[in-house]
C-alpha cells in the first residue's frame, strides 16, 4: 500500500513553502511518526512526520518551493526495505585549504660555464653579484673580466659538481613549492551560493515594509545597573537553587516593561485599519537569534508572571529556537518586543519595530562608565537602552515617559513591588 506524504498547511494565507531538507534518504525504511523532512514557511521551520512505517520514495528535492498539498514523497507500507544507517544525509566536512610555507630562498650561484659550443666561450658573460660581493670587489680592485677569466680556467672537481647538483635540486624544489603555494592561494578564492529561505525572505520583506510604512523614531536613555547587579550577586545562587534557572537581566527588563505599559497603554497599542487597538495585557515578544535567522517567540501574559516564571519561559523558548522547534503558536501575537543586542557586544542601536506592534525596546552591553551621582563622578555599570516606536500612534510624551519609567524601575527594582515588606526577596520569589 502506498501512502502519499503531502505538504501540510503551516497556517492561514500561506500557499507555498520551501522544502528545507530531507531527514531521510531515498529508499530508506522509516518508522511511523518519525520526522522525515523540514519545511520553511513565512513564519517558522516545521517538520513533517511519517504517517506509517515503510520504504520511502522521495518526489521532491531539498530547496524546492512547493505548494501546500503537493505530494513530496510516498511510503510503501507493504515493502520492508533495508534500514539505512543514519537518517540524515551527512554532508562532507569542508576541507580547509592549507597554505604551504615557501622555503627560504637560497642564494643564487654564478653559472661559471657558458652554454653552447666552445667557439662561443669568448662571448660576454653576465655575472649575478650580491651587493656585498660587489663591495669586496671594489675594495680589492677585482674586475668582472678577471673573475670570468679565472673561472674559465678553473678545473671543475667532484665537490663542485656535487655542490651544483644540490643547489639545482634546491632551486627546483623552491620553484615547485612556490607554484604550489600560488595555486593554494588562488584556490582559496571560493564562494557559496544558496537559495534564500522562505523565513529569511519574509523577514526581509517585513523589515523593509516597516521602514517604508511607519513613522519610526527612536529615543535613548541610560540605566545605572548597580542595583540589579547587587541583587543578582547576592541572590543568584539561592535563586537558582530554588527555581532551577539562572537569574538573568531579561526578567528584570520584562517586569519593568509590563509595569510601565500599565502607565502608558498607548505604547501597548496597534493600528488596525482606521482603528487603534489597545491591549490590557502584555504579551512580550523576545527576539532570539536562531540557526536560520531571527525569530520572535512570545511570553503570554507576562504582566502576571514572577521573575522566576519569566526566566523559565525565556529559557524554554530559547531552547526551542536553537533546536528549530518553535511552533506558529509560539510566535503569533505579541504586543511589545524586547531585543538584547548586548549579548553580542552592541553598545547602541536603533531596533526596528516588529509589525504590527508599535514599539520595541533595545537592550545593549553593560560597561563601567563615569557618571554623576549626587554631584560626584563615580564609576558604575551602565547600559544604554533604546525605544523605537511608531510616531503615528505614540507621541513623544508617551515614548519618553515610558522609557524613563523603565529606567526608574530598573535603577530601583524594589519599586516594582510598590512597598512590599521584604521587597528584594519578594521580587525574586525566594
Amino acid at each position: 500500500m502506498l501512502i502519499e506524504v503531502k505538504v501540510p498547511s503551516p497556517g492561514e494565507s500561506i500557499s507555498e513553502v520551501q522544502l528545507a531538507g530531507w531527514l531521510v534518504e531515498d529508499g530508506a525504511y522509516v518508522e511511523q511518526n518519525q520526522d522525515i523532512a523540514e519545511i520553511d514557511s513565512d513564519k517558522a521551520t516545521l517538520s513533517i512526520a511519517a504517517e506509517a512505517s515503510g520504504t520511502i520514495s522521495l518526489k521532491a528535492n531539498s530547496g524546492d518551493t512547493v505548494a501546500v498539498g503537493t505530494v513530496i514523497a510516498t511510503i510503501n507500507t507493504s515493502e520492508a526495505g533495508k534500514r539505512v544507517a543514519g537518517n540524515a544525509t551527512k554532508e562532507k566536512p569542508a576541507t580547509n585549504t592549507v597554505l604551504k610555507p615557501i622555503a627560504d630562498k637560497q642564494p643564487e650561484k654564478v653559472d661559471v660555464m657558458p652554454e653552447g659550443d666552445r667557439a662561443k666561450e669568448s662571448a660576454a658573460i653576465e655575472l649575478s653579484l650580491s651587493p656585498l660581493a660587489r663591495k669586496i670587489m671594489e675594495a680589492d680592485n677585482i674586475s668582472e673580466e678577471e673573475l670570468i677569466s679565472f673561472f674559465k680556467h678553473y678545473r671543475i672537481s667532484r665537490k663542485d659538481l656535487e655542490f651544483y647538483q644540490s643547489q639545482k635540486s634546491a632551486s627546483i624544489s623552491n620553484r615547485s613549492s612556490l607554484q604550489q603555494s600560488i595555486k593554494a592561494i588562488e584556490g582559496s578564492r571560493t564562494e557559496d551560493r544558496k537559495k534564500m529561505s522562505s523565513l529569511r525572505k519574509k523577514l526581509s520583506e517585513r523589515l523593509v515594509s516597516v521602514k517604508n510604512e511607519t513613522a519610526m523614531l527612536t529615543t535613548f536613555n541610560e540605566v545605572n545597573m548597580s542595583a540589579i547587579m547587587d541583587i543578582r550577586n547576592k541572590y543568584k545562587d539561592t535563586f537558582k537553587q530554588k527555581h532551577g534557572v539562572g537569574l538573568g537581566f531579561m526578567s528584570f527588563f520584562t517586569k519593568a516593561v509590563t509595569e510601565a505599559l500599565k502607565l502608558f497603554p498607548q505604547v501597548n497599542s496597534q493600528i488596525d485599519g482606521d482603528d487603534i487597538v489597545t491591549y490590557h495585557y502584555a504579551d512580550i515578544s523576545i527576539a532570539v537569534s536562531g540557526p536560520k535567522g531571527l525569530v520572535v517567540p512570545v511570553i503570554r501574559n507576562a504582566e502576571k508572571l514572577s521573575l522566576a516564571e519569566i526566566e523559565l519561559a525565556v529559557k524554554e523558548l530559547a531552547i526551542k529556537a536553537r533546536d528549530n522547534k518553535l511552533s506558529l503558536d509560539d510566535m503569533s501575537g505579541g504586543t511589545f518586543t524586547i531585543t538584547n543586542g548586548g549579548v553580542f557586544g552592541s553598545m547602541l542601536s536603533t531596533p526596528i519595530i516588529n509589525p504590527p506592534q508599535s514599539a520595541i525596546l533595545g537592550m545593549h552591553n553593560i560597561v563601567e562608565r563615569p557618571i554623576a551621582v549626587n554631584g560626584k563622578v563615580e564609576i558604575h555599570p551602565v547600559m544604554y537602552v533604546a525605544l523605537s516606536y511608531d510616531h503615528r500612534i505614540i507621541d513623544g510624551r508617551e515614548s519618553v515617559g515610558f522609557l524613563v519609567k523603565v529606567k526608574d524601575m530598573l535603577e530601583n527594582p524594589t519599586s516594582m513591588l510598590f512597598g512590599a515588606k521584604n521587597p528584594a526577596e519578594t521580587l525574586l520569589g525566594i
